[in-house]
């Protein structure tokens, strides 16, 4: 409240010494590059207006929460005249959402505290409903503050029900338990209301990211720091406390690893597990359970943030402070890294790349250039197959994504980009040669995208590997960031190009099929590019013609042998078998439930029940032998972290069934006969 009273005392100052910035400035800037550049650019007329009113609604209250019907009746006069005020150059009614979202975050505070004043029985007789779609927007204040009494209700007799499997007991003690809970349902609520908060310049930087949205899903706005946090998920270094954090079940941010070298590390303080609790940046305190995620990963991740007092909190309750400063070091995270699988008469090479990261910003190496280095390493070892696994991977340099497929293939073209002036280029093969011909296996899944799919659509299509796992995310585009600005605090990331395959047809929008496709849990929920409204819509040009296809017998012998093998698997119809009680929890509407104890307790233990069964599913190991190449075993020995790394790696490999699979299929290409 300090700091709040005196940016208050100080506005009057700011606003007699400059001048606002005038949105609609930005957002000229922006829409001139768009209309220049953008692969496919769309005129600002009224179904911009109506997409843009609707999206930015929802991206401001997700739930319908937050608005009550008479304001969004009142804001309903701009839903066809926003592309007439961008066009007019006058962004006056941004300040009027801005106005009517404050007004709104306001009276969620107040009502709130007027729900913690009042009497708070822990039974009623109303139902809460769940459904996928935003509901109706409330009426008024009073049936806004009655839907937050329910949900808040709700949570109490969860929180008690999710302390035990036993009724009875929890019955017996309701009374103390909810009312603890209680404590720790208002604390959440209280604490959203410092996440809602925005400033202004935040709200219109919400608006150019929906505005860029209409044109496709990945021209994106960016800020300075939205830059920084950009590169950070495409490089091999970066600027870093030297930590790894991630959100535990009970939604704590807690210590995954500490970088060797980093401030973390050297500080002696802090150990994997601990809780961080708050993160203070010069005057401003951010409380982890009451900050935005947003605000948190751009403290971690944006070059702005150098230093920061963090406080964290051990397992046995100590409570400490440290200062950490950042450096700029290797993200052992987002580095590729390789295994050997071993079987009774074949050694395979696994080789993971988490991102096709290049020289961006802090980067000191490339994708290529490791995943080479792993090659060398194993060939050494003398390997009878390779996996490269790109599941999760979301791309990255495109550059890198043309030279990674050079390495296995000895010359011809790779892929056909076109522009928005329908010039139309075949990317050639960069690299002469190859550093590899023997049988590959490639891994992909829903959150493989753009660089990763360019991949594995050209081994695909030289039939050099055969893919497996499951349909890809569909992004065949290509972007570049631009500053909207002089100043460079400004940026636009802008989708430019579209990529073919050498047959002429294209992922975008459908995604890559691999030649086995492998059951996965929550396959079906995975956000791919079709579910995006405004995704560009695939299509099909001419090919190249002819070029080098690799004739190979056995992989389609091999990949035969794969499907018959997923057919007659019991862990695959495991997974088949779980996918089909979880997809209804997607796809459907819950049933209602009544907000006694003994209704919510039975539902949370019945949703309860099946993410056990889940957790069991992801924590089945399977038979694979996996061990370090020769070369970093030798260079483990003198890195302790990196031991603490290949525990936890070769953990992972062992709980992937697609791996499991691929090994099989390598195994029968080596011994099928052609």
């Amino acid at each position: 409240m300090k700091n709040l009273l005196q940016l208050m005392l100080l506005l009057p100052l700011l606003a007699s010494s400059q001048k606002e910035k005038n949105p609609c400035e930005t957002l000229a800037s922006i829409n001139a590059l768009i209309q220049e550049n953008h692969y496919r650019p769309k005129p600002i007329d009224d179904s911009l207006s109506v997409y843009v009113f609707k999206t930015f609604l929802s991206r401001l209250d997700e739930e319908n929460r937050l608005f009550i019907a008479p304001e969004i009746n009142k804001l309903k006069k701009h839903e066809y005249q926003i592309d007439d005020y961008i066009n007019g150059h006058d962004c006056a009614f941004l300040h009027e959402f801005y106005t009517a979202y404050s007004k709104s975050i306001k009276r969620y505070s107040e009502i709130i505290a007027s729900i913690k004043s009042e009497d708070f029985p822990f039974s009623s007789d109303e139902k809460v409903v769940f459904s996928r779609k935003a509901f109706p927007y409330a009426e008024n204040e009073a049936d806004l503050k009655r839907l937050y009494k329910k949900r808040m209700l709700f949570a109490v007799l969860r929180d008690v029900a999710e302390l035990s499997t036993n009724k009875d007991s929890l019955t017996a003690n309701f009374e103390t338990l909810a009312a603890s809970g209680k404590l720790k349902v208002f604390d959440k609520y209280e604490c959203k209301t410092e996440s809602y908060q925005m400033s202004e310049d935040e709200f219109n930087t919400v608006f150019y990211s929906v505005f860029c949205s209409y044109f496709d899903p990945h021209t994106e706005y960016f800020s300075e720091n939205d830059k920084s946090e950009f590169f950070s998920t495409v490089s091999s270094d970066n600027l870093t406390f030297g930590l790894y954090v991630s959100l535990s079940e009970k939604d704590e941010l807690t210590v995954d690893d500490i970088l060797p070298g980093s401030s973390a590390y050297f500080s002696d303080k802090i150990n994997v597990g601990d809780q961080l609790l708050k993160i203070k940046y010069k005057d401003e305190e951010y409380e982890i359970a009451c900050a935005s995620m947003k605000k948190i990963e751009e403290i971690f991740t944006s070059k702005d943030y150098k230093s920061a007092i963090f406080t964290f909190r051990k397992k046995s309750g100590e409570i400490y402070k440290v200062r950490l400063v950042k450096k700029i070091l290797k993200d052992y995270q987002n580095n590729v890294y390789s295994f050997k699988l071993k079987t009774d008469n074949a050694t395979f090479g696994y080789i993971k790349i988490p991102s096709f990261y290049s020289t961006f910003e802090n980067g000191k190496s490339s994708i290529t250039i490791d995943v080479a280095n792993e090659i060398y390493k194993l060939e050494d070892d003398h390997i009878n197959g390779l996996i490269i696994d790109v599941e999760n991977n979301g791309g990255g340099s495109m550059e890198e994504a043309v030279r990674l497929s050079g390495l296995f293939i000895n010359d011809g073209p790779l892929a056909i980009m076109n522009n928005n002036k329908n010039n139309k280029e075949v990317i050639p093969d960069s690299i002469y040669g190859t550093i590899y011909n023997g049988p590959m296996v490639i891994m992909i899944n829903g959150f493989s995208a753009s660089a990763s799919e360019f991949f594995a659509n050209a081994m695909q299509d030289y039939n050099r590997a055969i893919v497996i796992g499951n349909k890809s995310l569909g992004k065949a585009t290509m972007q570049r960031i631009f500053p909207i600005n002089e100043n460079n605090d400004e940026f636009l990331k802008l989708t430019l190009e579209k990529f073919y395959r050498l047959t002429g047809k294209s992922n975008q929008y459908d995604g890559i099929t691999p030649d086995v496709e492998i059951p996965l849990l929550f396959d079906k929920q995975m956000p791919r590019e079709n579910s995006n409204d405004t995704a560009l819509k695939n299509d099909e040009i001419r090919g190249v013609g002819k070029y080098n296809y690799i004739e190979n017998a056995i992989y389609a012998d091999a990949i035969a042998a794969s499907k018959k093998r997923i057919t007659e698997s019991t862990d695959a119809q495991e997974i088949e078998n779980l996918n089909t009680k979880i997809n209804p929890l997607y796809d459907a509407d819950l049933p209602p439930v009544t907000l006694q104890f003994s209704y919510v307790f039975d539902d949370v233990n019945r949703i309860n029940s099946l993410w056990k069964e889940i957790k069991k599913e992801n924590e089945k190991v399977y038979p694979i032998t996996v061990e370090l190449n020769t070369a970093d075993e030798k260079k483990q020995k003198k890195d302790a972290f990196m031991k603490t790394n290949t525990t936890e790696r070769i953990k992972n490999i062992k709980q992937n069934f697609h791996i499991l699979e691929a090994a099989h299929i390598l195994f029968d290409v080596n011994n099928l006969k052609p």
